[in-house]
């Protein structure tokens, strides 16, 4: 299944400076593992020694947020955008 990844300003020097990408995967793991494959160095980025998703990284399969979805596991269906954002945080 080919999606398209949206990468943030941060990460672009892995993309050649592409602001998005075509990758295979069925799910957000499949995706970010295919990414990785394309353009090594979003593992180390985007993943804790875990496996998990770092904090201050957020994942969107379309508008939705795969922390409130199944995660990693997340489906990730043909033709659709997954977006990789950074989490921002601030305060008065």
């Amino acid at each position: 299944m080919s999606v398209t990844v949206r990468v943030p300003p941060v990460f672009r020097t892995m993309t050649g400076g592409q602001s998005s990408v075509q990758v295979e995967g069925a799910t957000v793991a499949e995706v970010l593992a295919s990414l990785e494959a394309s353009h090594p160095g979003f593992s180390a980025k985007l993943l804790d020694d875990s496996g998990a998703l770092v904090r201050y990284v957020n994942v969107f399969v379309d508008d939705d947020d795969i922390r409130f979805m199944d995660g990693l596991g997340t489906p990730v269906p043909d033709g659709v955008t997954v977006s990789i954002m950074q989490a921002v945080a601030g305060g008065a």
